[in-house]
């Protein structure tokens, strides 16, 4: 039996759900998300105060090298077509031992292709001694191959409690890799084996969860329509990782791999809103989103709702990684790692602009426009390719973090707007919801700031730069709250007050 050409624009019949059956996924996935960003995020912090003790600056840059080239293979390990699984454009039974098939030949390809690659791509980065690394992580390649379809079934399905199962594994095993690795004295390769270990206990627990298994198959007419989907958003995800990466290229071989494993750290930590709310709300926003193209009107205002959302819990928390970078760094890392200071300051910013980037990438991803994404995915890496080097020859590691900023905010974000306003999403409503968070912003720099001046105690000064930021942020927001929100608004708190005293 073939399938037919065009069977991706083909919906399945569950494609539409009943709003409220949707809406109780979407809910109960996004719970489980939460657990697992919480849990997951903690841990990781955890981890990485750990590992900054134990491993040198010249330690994480060399790993950040072997990252780089990683990253951007196996965002296209699967040629981009397990998205089709995921935002439910076809039949799951006619394309699914397909897009097994795609998955496990390209990432053995890859595989292959890096492990011999490494000496030449490492040589070219000024730092031969990441070649090991690299070979090592091209392993989780083939991992993800193998993962990739499980993985695309427990996302549509909205099964983040597998997800939950499958991360906390993962990171239990990484993490006891990595430390023993590190406390041997592996050095990086202690970081490149605990990634291979904690995906290959992922693949495995995704691949129990799924509700659905598919034997590798191979039907021409599936395949074609599957490539032609899913090679834009392939690429679009290769150019993706190069933008949030090629700053890693330009500091290693500009500035080094000392300054590298310092802008490594403010990376992460300039990340942290990225791995605590996007990653939540990308676990369904995908499978969401495709199943709201159907509905007229509904896919453009849950953008604007989950826009809305992921904002506001981000903005204070961009700023504050601003403005108290200094104590932060100090108190978590020690002083070794001051000079990740200034870009951790600039960096937040990017942090933020990620969160909404990818929403936007989710959406249109689900719209079925992969070859929109793909076109601003290359502006946006063309226009780091031109400010990245002139920032760092002119600035240093400071100037890495202020290229990112204009790229962002001065080019792709005028982009996404206009983009956005012909794929349904009302600008007018987008830009009137996110008004109230940016206010709020400003009022928790100017209040943090304030009292970083009240005392030289990095602990108070981040404790409390911490509080007032958040109260006044809270005053700024709070009357836009969602009802159930209400009580974490300031401006509540005297009739709550007065409820319980005549209780």
């Amino acid at each position: 039996m073939t399938a037919e050409p065009g069977a991706l624009s083909q919906p399945t019949p569950s494609t539409v759900d009943e709003p409220d059956v949707l809406g109780r996924q979407v809910r109960t996935g996004l719970r489980w998300s939460f657990i697992n960003s919480v849990v997951g995020r903690a841990g990781q912090v955890v981890v990485g105060i750990v590992l900054a003790r134990l491993l040198t600056p010249y330690d994480y840059g060399v790993f950040a090298v072997a990252l780089v080239a990683y990253t951007i293979l196996i965002s296209c390990s699967e040629l981009g077509v397990t998205v089709a699984l995921i935002s439910r454009r076809g039949d799951s039974s006619k394309i699914g031992s397909t897009v097994t098939t795609l998955s496990w030949v390209s990432g053995a390809v890859l595989t292959l292709a890096i492990w011999l690659a490494a000496p030449a791509v490492t040589r070219q980065l000024d730092t031969a001694d990441a070649t090991d690394a690299l070979r090592v992580l091209s392993l989780a390649i083939l991992v993800a191959g193998f993962a990739a379809v499980p993985g695309a079934i427990v996302q549509r399905d909205f099964q983040q409690n597998w997800r939950f199962a499958a991360d906390s594994a993962n990171f239990l095993v990484s993490t006891g890799v990595a430390v023993v690795g590190a406390l041997l004295g592996g050095g990086a390769l202690a970081l490149a084996w605990s990634r291979v270990a904690g995906n290959g206990v992922s693949a495995v627990i995704l691949g129990l969860g799924a509700k659905e298994r598919f034997r590798p198959g191979f039907r021409p007419a599936v395949a074609v329509d599957l490539l032609r989907f899913g090679l834009p958003l392939a690429g679009a995800s290769v150019l993706a990782f190069a933008v949030m990466n090629v700053d890693y290229v330009v500091v290693a071989s500009t500035i080094g791999p000392i300054a590298l494993g310092y802008y490594m750290i403010a990376f992460n930590l300039s990340g942290f809103p990225v791995t605590t709310f996007s990653t939540m709300v990308r676990s369904v926003s995908l499978p969401a989103f495709g199943r709201l193209r159907e509905v007229p009107g509904s896919a453009g205002e849950g953008f604007v709702m989950a826009a809305r959302l992921l904002v506001t819990v981000t903005v204070p928390v961009t700023v504050l990684l601003a403005v108290l970078a200094e104590p932060l760094i100090h108190i978590v890392y020690g002083a070794k790692w001051l000079p990740a200071v200034v870009s951790l300051m600039l960096l937040s910013g990017l942090g933020l602009f990620r969160v909404f980037h990818e929403l936007v990438y989710d959406y249109l991803a689900a719209m079925g426009r992969s070859r929109v994404v793909l076109l601003v995915q290359l502006i946006w890496l063309v226009a780091l390719a031109i400010l990245l080097p002139l920032g760092a020859q002119r600035l240093g590691l400071p100037g890495v973090g202020l290229g990112h900023l204009v790229a962002a905010f001065t080019l792709i974000l005028p982009i996404y707007v206009v983009v956005l306003g012909t794929e349904r999403v009302s600008r007018r409503r987008l830009l009137s919801a996110l008004v109230r968070p940016v206010l709020g912003g400003l009022a928790v720099a100017g209040a943090s700031l304030a009292c970083l001046s009240l005392t030289e105690n990095d602990v108070v000064r981040l404790l409390l730069g911490g509080t007032v930021g958040m109260l006044a942020y809270l005053m700024v927001v709070g009357p836009t709250l969602p009802a159930r929100w209400q009580p974490l608004s300031p401006w509540s708190w005297p009739g709550l007050v007065r409820s319980a005293l005549t209780a």
